[in-house]
């Protein structure tokens, strides 16, 4: 059996991390990936830590099933071996900003005339005909850009921090490989490509004005922006009397169960802030109060016991160490040791998906050391040996 994406090239001129997962998630499914990088590599192979230079961790987790071409487009040469990829490729994918690339010499209108069926896919900052085009763009500018750190102030009654996850690098990765496929799906009815943009903050304002747009969706408003519920202090890990557990307490059912719990069963009948989730949604830092006053009375196993048996949702919380040792983790594979061929025995982050007929591609091809494939996709785009080694006498790619 083969991937589900088997028979789809993507020629990866993308790097860091929003790019590189998107491309990632690709090839997870089948697709063949050329993975182009000038000759000093993606800048987040030098992120430690590493057992060898340019194999840094983050760069292993978010480059594995692709194949690496070191390519210097920006002399003629390496631009010209480029377009020769281009043939017979399905998808070029690129994350730096429109007129960089145009500088380079490599526009929609260049590759359409070459290969009139590619999907080129342009994952940068802000949209194209904002105000904000061709601004420079990171993850934390873009969190901050879409109130993400403002929330999470607000939440915590503390200063406005980012969340420490690249959560718009990843966010957005998620959206270009759901573009780029929808994109290829269409060119099966018209035979034509075309050119897609994912802009990031466009993306991130989607999910955040989603949940917190809230009363200002009327006209004219009716409340605050803002969801209530995610925004109240108490909605945290719990503290127990020797750790912390997550619990969301819900539905009707969960309430009323809760309050049995805790010896208070009449309350959930009686108490007007229980009557409805929008009665309760209003009152949210109460009750949640009242959650953690109680919870805190009792040890972490105990209440796992009590809550999994009156079917309250509840999870102990990991920390990073733990999340590593979890026994569902292990069991469903997606945490394994590999080996990969310099880096050695490694610890591979699996593929979420899975899929009855066509199988994802966890460990096929570990993460590329740099230009590791070059010489093999060149030939394969019909270069000869002599202009191969006209490229690497130019340093245009690696020997």
């Amino acid at each position: 059996m083969t991937g589900a994406l088997n028979g789809l090239r993507i020629l990866d001129l993308t790097s860091v991390l929003m790019g590189p997962f998107a491309t990632q998630l690709m090839a997870d499914m089948g697709a063949d990936v050329v993975k182009i990088e000038s000759p000093a590599g993606d800048t987040v192979r030098g992120i430690g830590p590493m057992r060898h230079a340019g194999m840094g961790a983050i760069f292993l987790h978010v480059n594995r099933n692709k194949r690496s071409l070191v390519l210097d487009l920006k002399k003629p040469e390496g631009l010209s071996a480029f377009f020769e990829l281009v043939k017979t490729a399905d998808v070029v994918v690129y994350n730096i900003r429109p007129q960089a690339m145009q500088r380079l010499g490599i526009g929609y209108e260049q590759v359409r005339a070459i290969n009139p069926r590619i999907i080129f896919a342009g994952l940068y900052g802000y949209g194209e005909k904002g105000p904000y085009a061709g601004k420079p763009a990171y993850d934390d500018l873009i969190q901050g850009a879409a109130a993400v750190p403002s929330l999470m102030g607000q939440a915590s009654g503390s200063a406005p921090r980012y969340v420490p996850l690249t959560l718009a690098d990843r966010t957005v990765g998620l959206m270009a490989s759901n573009t780029i496929l929808a994109a290829v799906i269409a060119r099966y009815q018209t035979g034509l490509g075309q050119a897609v943009e994912v802009p990031m903050f466009e993306t991130m304002a989607q999910y955040v004005l989603g949940e917190h747009m809230a009363g200002a969706t009327f006209e004219p408003a009716l409340g605050p922006t803002g969801y209530p519920r995610l925004l109240v202090q108490e909605r945290r890990p719990y503290p127990t009397s020797d750790g912390h557990l997550c619990v969301l307490i819900y539905t009707d059912r969960h309430w009323e169960t809760f309050m049995g719990l805790i010896g208070q069963a009449d309350a959930f009948l009686q108490d007007p802030r229980f009557a409805s989730i929008g009665t309760r949604t209003l009152h949210i830092h109460d009750l949640y109060r009242m959650v953690a006053k109680a919870m805190v009375t009792e040890s972490t196993e105990v209440w796992m016991t009590r809550l999994t048996a009156a079917d309250i949702p509840c999870m102990p919380m990991h920390d990073v160490d733990s999340l590593l040792k979890d026994p569902h983790l292990l069991a469903v594979g997606m945490l394994q040791q590999v080996t990969h061929p310099s880096e050695g025995l490694v610890s591979e982050i699996g593929v979420p998906v899975s899929f009855s007929g066509t199988p994802t591609l966890p460990v096929q091809k570990p993460a590329p050391r740099l230009g590791q494939h070059s010489i093999e996709i060149l030939r394969e785009a019909g270069l000869s040996d002599a202009a191969i080694a006209k490229l690497q006498r130019l340093g245009a790619t690696n020997r």
